[in-house]
């Protein structure tokens, strides 16, 4: 796929780094080879309609992107990594989860010697339930809260350290530290020594990482209402980047992301005192980006281990498994769009024939199926 040069130029420059008007492609291709730590990302999905920050159809992503991973392969150190958050997306009218995400991990380690380091699931706590034609409407699919984020790296050994990124002990886990632990083999074969009773002051995380992305009344949100700017609708939280700037890189290295979009990766890398660059097409998002650094970075607050709100809890699935199933499920698989007719204080569903109680009634939705999916 041929692309035309861009001009490219500095767009505003901190201490330690700088965002970069321009194609990211022109501005990697201009970099020394080795000369990057970490390239932490959240390109543009590869959606089946169009949004507004631009993106490729899913059909086309593996060859849209492949410029792109020649170029981060190159620059990249062999201690260095490569993470990627990307969502997936839904075939244009089906219940049914298209695949580009995953053909773009097999791409990047078939064909460009990617390692996949690791994979990592974002899980978004305030998601919506979307999409709404299979979730709510139908009833058919379940909502779909999470991001898949690929670890790739160059070699097998990129620098890392899982010390950084550590959690709070769980309450079931403080109690065995309190009471002690008996070392013995358990029915699934593990062999659990001596040493899992020892209080390393913290625990591991695991590859699922829970943050909401809500941030309705943030200093960016605002900065860009008051001056007329479009606010970027693919933000990630700062604490995503934060994860795995902490984890992969130390202080002093070199942090890149070449879809930048507001620069939180930036701001992240300009706080935790790495070197940056930051690289966006779009000045319009650049101008909303200067939210981020025109007052100075500011040391995050440490947020307190005791507090309730710091934590995502996930009911059990069987809960309210209580009982038969009364309603009998859909025998053409939801293929037809239920109707449903508003009978005083409820909502009656015509194909089921199961009551919907007040809080879940919904407005008839368009027809147009891929009008009323959130890919």
């Amino acid at each position: 796929m041929a692309r035309e040069k861009q001009a490219f130029r500095t767009y505003h420059r901190t201490e330690l780094g700088e965002i970069v008007l321009g194609d990211s492609l022109e501005v990697l291709s201009r970099r020394e080879a080795d000369s990057v730590d970490l390239i932490m990302t959240s390109p543009p999905f590869g959606l089946v309609r169009k949004k507004a920050y631009g993106n490729v159809h899913a059909d086309e992503y593996c060859e849209w992107f492949q410029p792109f991973a020649g170029q981060f392969h190159r620059v990249l150190k062999d201690t260095g990594s490569l993470v990627i958050d990307i969502g997936g997306a839904w075939n244009e009218g089906l219940p049914t989860r298209h695949l580009y995400h995953f053909k773009l991990l097999i791409m990047l380690c078939e064909q460009y010697g990617f390692h996949l380091a690791q994979d990592f699931y974002w899980w978004n706590p305030s998601k919506l339930p979307t999409p709404a034609e299979w979730v709510t409407v139908r009833r058919i699919r379940v909502k779909d809260a999470i991001n898949t984020v690929w670890w790739f790296s160059k070699t097998p050994w990129p620098k890392a350290s899982n010390k950084r990124v550590l959690q709070p002990y769980s309450p079931s886990m403080k109690q065995l530290l309190a009471n002690g632990y008996r070392a013995k083999r358990r029915p699934s074969g593990h062999d659990i020594s001596e040493k899992f009773s020892q209080d390393n002051g913290a625990a591991i995380p695991p590859n699922l990482i829970a943050i909401p992305n809500t941030e309705s009344n943030s200093y960016y949100i605002r900065y860009c209402q008051e001056r007329g700017l479009p606010v970027h609708p693919a933000r990630y939280p700062a604490e995503l980047p934060e994860y795995f700037v902490r984890m992969l890189t130390d202080i002093g290295d070199m942090v890149i992301d070449p879809f930048a979009g507001s620069c939180v990766t930036g701001e992240v890398s300009e706080r935790l005192k790495r070197r940056w660059q930051c690289i966006e097409l779009s000045e319009d998002y650049l101008k909303g980006a200067m939210a981020r650094f025109e007052r100075g970075v500011y040391e995050k607050p440490f947020s307190n281990p005791e507090d309730e709100s710091n934590y995502y809890r996930v009911p059990r699935p069987g809960i309210l498994w209580n009982g038969d199933e009364v309603e009998r499920l859909p025998e053409d698989g939801g293929k037809t769009r239920p109707v449903r007719v508003a009978r005083k204080n409820k909502v009656q569903d015509q194909v089921s024939g199961v009551a919907v109680p007040p809080k879940m009634q919904q407005k008839p939705l368009p027809l147009d199926i891929a009008e009323t999916q959130d890919n």
